[in-house]
């Protein structure tokens, strides 16, 4: 696979809706082409100790950041026509449609692939595990900010240009 773009999202609490960041790396030919990032006012509008344990955000860093809808749009022509992949897809692909539920707005069927999934296939017993930050190590990304919705971006972009 040489053009998709590699997507991760961070939420603020139990809710698949209340994505609180995003991270898009784009990649045409097998090389990345643009790099996006951008925090989220979520929905429902709290986060979690476990959440904020996980990636570090709060209430505070994205009171005044854009709703969904408004970093959707600027993403969205970024990955026209793109399938899009994610470590352990099924989770962000239910980020995105639950949000886009969220804002009553039509989800257009992105095609999804999981770099987990490939890992898991690809790679087998090779691993200790298929967690992100091994695969990545794997493949020769050295993922510094893990959980970091851009670096996580980044580092699945990583694998999927070696695994898929």
């Amino acid at each position: 696979m040489k053009d998709f773009a590699a997507i991760d999202f961070e939420t603020a609490n139990q809710q698949r809706s209340s994505v609180c960041s995003v991270g898009v790396v784009v990649v045409r030919g097998g090389k990345v082409v643009d790099r996006y990032y951008s925090l989220i006012y979520p929905r429902p509008d709290f986060f979690t100790f476990f959440t904020t344990r996980v990636h570090g955000l709060t209430m505070q860093d994205v009171e005044d950041a854009p709703a969904f809808p408004s970093v959707w749009r600027q993403i969205a022509p970024k990955i026209e026509g793109l399938p899009l992949v994610a470590h352990n897809s099924q989770f962000d692909e239910g980020c995105l449609r639950a949000v886009f539920a969220a804002y009553g707005m039509d989800y257009p069927l992105y095609e999804f692939h999981c770099t987990c999934r490939a890992s898991r296939h690809i790679l087998g017993k090779k691993l200790l595990n298929h967690q992100l930050q091994t695969v990545a190590a794997y493949c020769g990304y050295d993922l510094k900010l893990h959980h970091n919705a851009l670096a996580d971006a980044e580092a699945c972009a990583a694998i999927a240009l070696r695994l898929l």
